[in-house]
C-alpha cells in the first residue's frame, strides 16, 4: 500500500509535469541578464538609509544565511547530497550551487562588473530551463566543487561588499544594498527548500533542534478576534529589500471581519478528517475534489493512521500527531476545504495583512504584528532553530494590535486570494521574479514558517504556490464577515 505522503507526491508531480519550467515560488530565478535587466530609475527604495548600517546588515544576513546552508548540506553525506530524494525537488547540491550561481550572477558580475568565474554552469543552474526531476541528469558539480564554488564567490562578494557604494542615489541594484539582501533572502529560500528536501527524504534524521517554548502560564484565547472595518496601508515603499511584489504602498479599503486568533491546529483538522471530510464532496473546490479523488488522499502529508492512532512523520521521526499544534503540509485545496467545513472560509490577503499590520491606535501599518522592531526568539517561530511549529498560543509577545497571533512564523497561511501585482507595480530586477507568475494559477501564503529565516519574512513580504502544493510547510487560519 502506498502511503499517504507517497500519495500526494505522486499529486503533485503529476500537476508538476504539465508545468515543464520546474519552477515555484523558492525558484524565481532566471539569472542576470543584462538584456532582461530592468534596471528602472524609478524602482522605490528606502530614503535616509545609513549606509553603514545596511553594510553590516548585510554581512550579518549573508553570514547567517551561509552558516545555515553549511549545517543543511553538512549533515548528510555525499551520495544523499547528489541523490534526488524526491521528484518534486531537486539535489541538495544542486541547490548548493545554484545559490552561488546566483550571487555571482547578481554580486560579482552586475553590481561589480566582474567577469564569469563559471559561465559554463549558467544554464545548468537556471531553474526555469530544467524541471526538477530532469536535474539529477545533469553534469551538475559535484559535492566537493559545488562547496569550493561557493565559497570562492562568497569570499569575493564579501570583499565587493566592503567598497559597493549603497547610499540613495547610486545604481538601482546598489541603493540601501538591495542586490546583497536580495542575495541573503534568495539563500534563505533555498534553505527552506533544502529543509523540505530533509523532510522528503527517507531514513534516521539528520538535523536535530530543540522543541519550541511552550505558551506562557494557563492563558485562555479567545477563538477569534475582530478586525475592524476601514482603509488601510498594505504593502510598502519604504523597506529597503522589499521585493518588487510587496511594493509599492498602497490604501486598501476592508470590511470588518473575524479572525482565528491562531492558525488551525492538528486537533481542528483531525475532527474534519474523521468526520469523513476527504470523502464528502461538498466542502472541495472541483479541482481539489479531483485531486482527493484520483490518488484518495485521506490527510494531511506525512499522516498515517495506525492501530488506532494518527501519527506524523517530522524530519526521520515518527510521532503522534500533536492536538495543540498548528497543522502542516496542506494543500490550498485542503486549507479551502476545511474552512468551508466549519462554516467559514479563507482570508484575503488584504484581510491577513490588516490584521497583521494595522494599529488603530495611530492608523499606520507596522512592519511587523508587534511593531517595528526586527524578531527576536521573544516574537516568533523563525530561522530554523525549531524543526517544528509552537503550540497554539504562544509567542503573546508578537500579537497584532487585533489580538490575533503566531501572524509570523510557525506555519506559512494560505489566503483565498490569487497571486496579482499591486497597483503600481514595477518588475525589478528582472520580470521572471515576480511577474510571470501572477496571475490565477498561483494562491498567495502569508506569514512565513518555523523555515524561515527573518530576512526573507516580514509583515508584507509574500509568499505564493500552486494550491496543490503540500510538501511545503504551510497551514491556515479562518475567517468570517463581521
Amino acid at each position: 500500500m502506498i502511503e499517504h505522503h507517497e500519495n500526494a507526491e505522486n499529486a503533485e508531480n503529476a500537476e508538476n509535469a504539465e508545468n515543464r519550467t520546474g519552477a515555484g515560488r523558492r525558484e524565481r530565478s532566471d539569472g542576470y541578464d543584462p538584456a532582461h535587466f530592468a534596471a528602472s530609475a524609478g524602482f522605490p527604495v528606502a530614503p535616509d538609509v545609513d549606509p553603514e548600517a545596511l553594510r553590516q546588515s548585510a554581512l550579518d544576513a549573508l553570514v547567517a544565511a551561509r552558516t545555515r546552508t553549511a549545517l543543511l548540506t553538512d549533515s548528510v553525506d555525499d551520495g544523499e547530497l547528489t541523490a534526488q530524494h524526491s521528484p518534486l525537488m531537486s539535489p541538495l547540491v544542486w541547490d548548493l550551487a545554484h545559490i552561488g550561481n546566483q550571487e555571482e550572477q547578481w554580486l560579482l558580475r552586475a553590481v561589480g562588473g566582474r567577469e564569469a568565474l563559471r559561465p559554463e554552469i549558467d544554464g545548468l543552474y537556471n531553474a526555469f530551463e530544467h524541471a526538477r526531476a530532469a536535474r539529477p541528469s545533469l553534469p551538475l558539480l559535484d559535492p566537493a566543487e559545488a562547496r569550493t564554488y561557493a565559497s570562492d564567490v562568497r569570499g569575493r562578494a564579501l570583499d565587493l561588499l566592503e567598497t559597493a557604494p549603497l547610499h540613495e542615489g547610486g545604481r538601482p541594484l546598489e541603493r540601501a544594498g538591495f542586490a546583497f539582501g536580495m542575495i541573503a533572502q534568495h539563500e534563505q529560500q533555498h534553505d527552506e527548500t533544502m529543509l523540505i528536501t530533509h523532510q522528503l527524504r527517507s531514513g534516521p534524521a539528520a538535523l536535530t533542534a530543540p522543541p519550541p517554548p511552550a505558551p506562557a502560564g494557563d492563558e485562555t484565547l479567545p477563538a477569534e478576534v475582530l478586525v475592524p472595518g476601514g482603509p488601510f496601508t498594505m504593502g510598502t515603499s519604504a523597506e529597503p529589500w522589499a521585493l518588487d511584489n510587496e511594493r509599492p504602498a498602497h490604501v486598501r479599503e476592508v470590511a470588518a471581519f473575524h479572525l482565528d486568533t491562531a492558525p488551525v491546529t492538528c486537533g481542528a483538522y483531525l475532527r474534519f478528517v474523521e468526520e469523513g471530510g476527504y470523502r464528502d464532496e461538498r466542502w472541495w473546490a472541483p479541482e481539489g475534489w479531483s485531486m482527493v479523488r484520483e490518488h484518495a488522499l485521506e490527510a494531511p502529508l506525512f499522516w498515517r493512521r495506525e492501530a488506532g492512532q494518527w501519527l506524523r512523520r517530522r524530519f526521520g521521526v515518527t510521532e503522534p500527531v500533536p492536538d495543540d499544534e498548528p497543522v502542516l503540509h496542506v494543500s490550498w485545496y485542503e486549507a479551502d476545504a476545511y474552512a468551508r467545513w466549519a462554516g467559514r472560509r479563507l482570508p484575503t490577503e488584504s484581510e491577513w495583512e490588516k490584521a497583521a499590520r494595522h494599529d488603530p491606535a495611530c492608523g499606520r501599518s507596522r512592519r511587523y504584528p508587534w511593531g517595528d522592531e526586527d524578531p527576536t526568539p521573544a516574537h516568533a517561530n523563525l530561522g530554523q532553530r525549531h524543526l517544528r511549529p509552537a503550540r497554539s498560543g504562544a509567542y503573546p509577545q508578537g500579537r497584532s494590535p487585533s489580538g490575533a497571533g503566531q501572524l509570523i512564523g510557525d506555519v506559512w497561511e494560505w489566503t483565498s486570494s490569487d497571486f496579482l501585482p499591486y497597483p503600481g507595480f514595477v518588475a525589478f530586477p528582472y520580470r521572471e521574479y515576480s511577474q510571470v507568475f501572477f496571475g490565477p494559477g498561483h494562491k498567495v501564503l502569508r506569514g512565513g514558517s518555523f523555515a524561515v529565516d527573518r530576512v526573507a519574512c516580514r509583515g508584507t513580504f509574500r509568499n505564493w504556490d500552486l494550491p496543490v502544493r503540500r510538501q511545503i510547510f504551510s497551514g491556515f487560519r479562518t475567517a468570517r464577515d463581521a
